[in-house]
């Protein structure tokens, strides 16, 4: 089995350029080799190519179940995440006292739109956040704001998979605006009682707990009083009355309603009244990636284009000699380009600033910008894939159509692209305290 036998530590704040330092394309390679010795031949193996040719969609769902996600799709990743553990890979992400390799923010940069340039496969799929350098945001929140006690039950059995923790924030009538949400949780007793609905909560299908955020104290619109509590999913009261389809599936959002559910006063994460941080610390770290993994299968869409543009002939030339061609996959290239710059440096500042223990707010503007326009780069990269490839490229025998309703849905979650651009204007303009 290919391991990661490198001692050297990540380097925090380097700007990687066109040309990765050493480090990197060593990293690089080794992860390339040990996809190719242990992940591809599990995806070529009992049929497990359904998931990714032209059957993927009607493979992956289990209709009659809700439209969640089939269990043998879900264990084949499940044993991809074990090997990858395995050689050393899935907790790159993580401090080193958790098994990890202290990966900061350019390395998962870096490593995360590596692997979206691959195409589709069961070595990266972000339909549900898979992949073989893992993408743990919840365990390492865990350890950074939790008690002793949470820690030792929580972080390794969530990078194992023994616990599975959803993320509560998104309510029915509140999305971006988390600082009006309706759930509340009141004292009784030394418990908390958590009233409230919680909606596109991914993973409810197969967690055991849920990251809740409610209003414990102050008034709507305030960000401070709103605190994370840990509640397990078969809590009495707690009900998941249904999941949301949605363009891409098969969906694992679902429905939850809190009808005075109870937990323990130590159920807090973080301080009480503090929980805005701990959400702040989740999506400023996601966004980053998201954008990184969007220039990735946005460059696969234009490389792919590219080639098809070179071996198609229409009225007896190249299609790639059409300006028609040339042109709009100039422009995507181009943006490619300097979007990965952007992100790339906003990774290392992000390095910078945890290294100084400084908070990553004071970026997060550039993390908006990152965000918003890696998203919007990617489906304009696979909707012109799509053109370019005529008839094929609408159909589901190629990826594109994949990519593009997979992708679509970051320009909506974890802050529309309005409200990353909001961020840049409170900035700009200085609304911003």
């Amino acid at each position: 089995m290919t391991t990661l036998d490198d001692p050297a530590p990540p380097a925090r704040g380097e700007v990687p350029g066109s040309a990765l330092p050493a480090r990197l394309t060593a990293l690089l390679a080794d992860l390339d080799a040990f996809v190719a010795a242990e992940i591809d031949p599990l995806e070529q193996q009992d049929d497990n190519v359904r998931f990714f040719d032209h059957r993927r969609e009607f493979a992956r769902t289990d209709v009659e179940a809700g439209g969640v996600p089939r269990a043998e799709w879900e264990e084949l990743l499940a044993e991809v995440r074990r090997r990858a553990d395995a050689a050393g890979w899935l907790r790159y992400s993580l401090p080193a006292e958790l098994g990890g390799r202290d990966g900061g923010n350019v390395d998962m940069a870096v490593v995360r739109e590596h692997l979206a340039h691959r195409g589709l496969g069961l070595h990266n799929d972000l339909q549900n956040e898979h992949s073989v350098v893992g993408n743990l945001v919840v365990p390492h929140l865990l350890h950074l704001f939790g008690t002793a006690e949470q820690r030792e039950e929580f972080v390794e059995a969530l990078v194992t998979g023994e616990r599975r923790m959803s993320f509560a924030l998104t309510e029915p009538d509140h999305g971006s605006d988390a600082t009006w949400m309706d759930t509340r949780a009141e004292r009784h007793g030394g418990d908390w009682v958590i009233t409230g609905r919680k909606r596109w909560i991914t993973g409810v299908h197969t967690g055991t707990h849920l990251l809740v955020f409610a209003r414990t104290s102050g008034r709507p619109g305030e960000a401070r009083g709103i605190s994370a509590l840990l509640v397990p999913i078969d809590a009495p009261g707690l009900s998941v009355p249904h999941f949301w389809w949605t363009l891409n599936m098969p969906t694992d959002h679902g429905e939850v309603v809190l009808d005075g559910v109870r937990v323990p006063g130590s159920a807090v994460l973080g301080a009480e009244g503090e929980g805005l941080a701990v959400a702040q610390t989740f999506v400023h770290e996601n966004r980053i990636r998201q954008a990184a993994s969007g220039v990735g299968a946005a460059q696969f869409c234009i490389d792919r284009s590219v080639e098809h543009a070179r071996q198609r002939h229409t009225f007896g030339r190249p299609l790639a000699e059409r300006q028609a061609i040339q042109w709009p996959l100039v422009e995507l290239h181009t943006e490619a380009e300097l979007v990965r710059t952007l992100i790339r440096a906003t990774a290392a500042d992000l390095d910078g600033l945890t290294a100084r223990g400084e908070p990553a707010v004071t970026i997060g503007h550039r993390v908006s910008m990152c965000n918003y326009r890696g998203n919007r780069l990617v489906c304009d990269a696979a909707d012109r894939a799509m053109q370019v490839h005529g008839g094929m490229g609408y159909s589901r025998h190629l990826p594109f159509e994949h990519i593009y309703r997979h992708h679509r849905r970051y320009r909506i979650t974890e802050g529309s692209e309005e409200i990353q651009m909001r961020r840049v204007a409170g900035q700009l303009f200085g609304f911003l305290r």
